[in-house]
């Protein structure tokens, strides 16, 4: 009948114009530009209240990110509530992450202190619509639209390298975060396998931490007693580890200025003003600055992203940085981690020499 094939036809040309329009909206979405992307309406449709879960406060790191979360708050323009602190506890973080989500949060952005048990607070945001940015450590599983972090691997390879350039043989000490977290183990086996490969002449020592200060300490004392003969020591958290190995070491008088005779050459990962006032007296020689500001500035921005729906794909940023694909679909912005020695750390563009 004459009626029934007209409708067929329009039917066929609605198909085909929807088919037309998701084509361009993927090539839209092609690049991983962070200016990219589609809408819906995930979360609060781009307004709302955003709770922010930090994993500590005892580490000067930390504290510089809490400090940040508001100023870069107001910058993007979210409505962030006060920073709620899990205190190194991944059980606490859990109810942390429920009881946002029962104050009506639109969007979460959480530094996860385990990489897999941070799943269950993601399964129940997910089921209250509320999108996450992950901030520093990269969930095992779970839906987070990104995962803000510099990229670990490389700075247990900046690490390795940096100590394979000034020993040429002998023992060198890894004092290493949490396994359990994807941070510690990327940063751990990252060394590891450097130094097997390129520096075999190094035999690398390990000790296990989990980001506990008095672990690191207790530990250290142990095997230096065991190991007088150390030549270098690569601490994966200034933060937590800089205080405590400095005062380990000059408590035994190993606590030797660079350039002197019997000084432990050392390299640290955060970019704290710690470690750069501790470059400058060459108590240590460098460390990879993680980057506090940036974490607050783009965990603010991705969360603002989701709420109002848009999506990203791998590729470089305007901002630096590259977004890759992490095993199991996961986006993550990998953001510039410079390493820092004593030929740069007065660099005004640090975020370390920009906070007291």
């Amino acid at each position: 009948m004459p009626g029934r094939t007209v409708g067929k036809r329009n039917r066929m040309r609605i198909v085909s114009a929807v088919a037309v329009a998701a084509s361009a909206s993927l090539a839209l979405a092609a690049c991983g530009s962070t200016k990219d992307t589609g809408s819906g309406s995930t979360g609060g449709g781009g307004t709302g209240k955003v709770g922010v879960i930090l994993p500590l406060l005892t580490s000067p790191f930390w504290q510089s990110y809490n400090d940040y979360v508001p100023k870069m708050a107001k910058s993007e323009g979210v409505d962030a509530l006060k920073t709620v602190n899990s205190n190194s506890d991944p059980s606490q973080q859990i109810t942390d992450i429920d009881n946002q989500l029962n104050q009506g949060v639109k969007g979460l952005v959480v530094a996860p202190l385990d990489s897999a048990a941070i799943e269950a607070g993601l399964k129940q945001a997910e089921r209250k619509g509320v999108p996450v940015v992950a901030v520093d450590v990269a969930p095992d599983k779970g839906k987070v639209a990104m995962v803000v972090r510099a990229d670990n691997v490389a700075y247990g390879t900046k690490a390795c390298d940096y100590l394979g350039a000034h020993i040429t043989s002998g023992k060198v000490v890894q004092i290493m975060g949490d396994l359990a977290s994807v941070n510690g183990r990327d940063r751990s086996e990252a060394f590891r396998s450097c130094v097997k490969k390129k520096y075999p002449k190094l035999k690398v020592l390990e000790i296990p931490a989990k980001w506990e200060s008095d672990t690191a300490a207790s530990k250290l004392d142990t095997l230096l007693n065991a190991n007088p003969d150390i030549k270098g020591i690569y601490m994966q958290a200034g933060g937590v580890y800089l205080a405590p190995t400095l005062q380990t070491l000059k408590s035994k008088n190993m606590l030797k200025a660079a350039g002197s005779k019997g000084h432990i050459v050392i390299v640290s990962n955060d970019g704290i003003p710690q470690e750069f006032e501790a470059i400058r007296k060459g108590e240590i020689d460098a460390t990879v600055s993680q980057p506090a500001d940036a974490y607050a500035k783009y965990g603010m921005y991705y969360i603002k992203a989701a709420m109002q729906g848009k999506t990203f794909q791998p590729g470089p940023t305007d901002h630096d940085s590259t977004i890759v694909k992490l095993p199991g679909g996961i986006l993550e912005d990998q953001l510039p981690a410079p390493l820092v020695t004593k030929s740069n750390v007065d660099d005004p563009k640090l975020w370390g020499n920009t906070v007291k």
